[in-house]
């Protein structure tokens, strides 16, 4: 697919502010274009009123079932005081659609992003999800997908090597040490059960913004149902030790409002190696959108690949190794 003939060509100046305009607003023609690859996200200047930031949510990726249950779960969570950004309703409604887009609209919110090194901001952390999962707790996505092996890491391994992707003379190497990964996931799920609810699915420094000492929770996009322990394990950083430290501190932070299940950190390094086959994969189905190669220029060549691979055998000894001892 040529550059001009992607979906997200048509979001020119001129597009992006008539599709504003037509919800009432009187746009004063300044267009921010803010850091998204997923979908095309844009600060707009209002006149006399703050800027408003616009969603153009990449085609065919949800329906708009999907994206009203992303957008009602955000309600929920803002209606219990919860510290998330919301969409606007306008007309009854929180999306439209504009050409081949659904479109969703945010009031701008500000914040820096958290430094999370201390204790108490760990306990502050947990605390505010814990609050988000009692929310996702009361009800499952019945439109949107859960987090499992066969669409984590299955469907992207075969998507991989169906696309011809990987660099021939590493295919069977990548073949043989996805294999024992996902064999390696399938076992440690096995041992634990596991109960699904309502999450951001996506939670890692990024999208969260510090401010009034307390985070504020944004991009629910990718939210979908699965383990409680999948918006914790992406805020750990350093050495066995240091990742004790820090769940220690996000759970005991969580137990305020939520009781935790244990079981769940075992499956933190199954959780982080689905994650990295998600990833790639993503980045590979994504190719043909020109976002891409740019932010990933390295992703087709074999040094990456060779890395890639390296960091999936890495994820097999972890998986196999010591995990994580919580001390309270």
């Amino acid at each position: 697919m040529r550059p001009e003939n992607h979906p997200f060509s048509a979001l020119n100046p001129d597009f992006i502010l008539d599709s504003i305009e037509s919800k009432g607003f009187k746009v004063d023609a300044r267009i921010l274009e803010l850091n998204s690859y997923e979908n095309r996200v844009f600060q707009i200047g209002i006149e006399n009123s703050e800027p408003i930031i616009a969603k153009f949510y990449r085609p065919n990726r949800w329906n708009q079932d999907q994206v009203q249950e992303e957008h009602d779960f955000l309600l929920e969570l803002a209606s219990n005081e919860i510290s998330v950004v919301a969409p606007i309703r306008l007309e009854g409604t929180t999306q439209f659609q504009a050409g081949k887009f659904i479109v969703a609209l945010f009031e701008r919110s500000g914040g820096r992003t958290p430094q999370i090194e201390s204790e108490s901001s760990l306990e502050i952390l947990g605390r505010t999800l814990s609050q988000i999962h009692n929310v996702g707790a009361e009800k499952s996505f019945a439109y949107r997908p859960s987090i499992n092996i066969d669409d984590y890491g299955k469907s992207s391994r075969r998507w991989l090597l169906e696309a011809e992707v990987i660099p021939i003379n590493l295919e069977k190497q990548y073949e043989k040490v996805s294999n024992i990964l996902i064999s390696r996931i399938e076992e440690k799920f096995s041992t634990q059960e596991v109960k699904n609810i309502r999450i951001h699915a996506d939670c890692h420094l990024g999208n969260i913004l510090w401010r009034d000492q307390r985070p504020h929770f944004v991009d629910f996009d990718d939210s979908r149902n699965g383990p409680a322990i999948q918006d914790l394990w992406m805020f750990l950083s350093g050495n066995l030790s240091e990742k004790s430290r820090q769940m220690t501190n996000i759970i005991r932070g969580y137990m305020d409002f939520r009781d935790f299940n244990f079981g769940e950190v075992a499956l933190i390094e199954s959780l982080r190696a689905l994650r990295i086959m998600r990833h790639s994969a993503w980045i590979g189905r994504r190719w043909e959108d020109p976002a891409f190669p740019r932010a990933f220029p390295f992703f087709n060549t074999e040094k990456f690949w060779v890395e890639h691979i390296h960091q999936l055998s890495e994820q097999i000894e972890t998986i196999e190794g010591p995990s994580i001892s919580l001390n309270f």
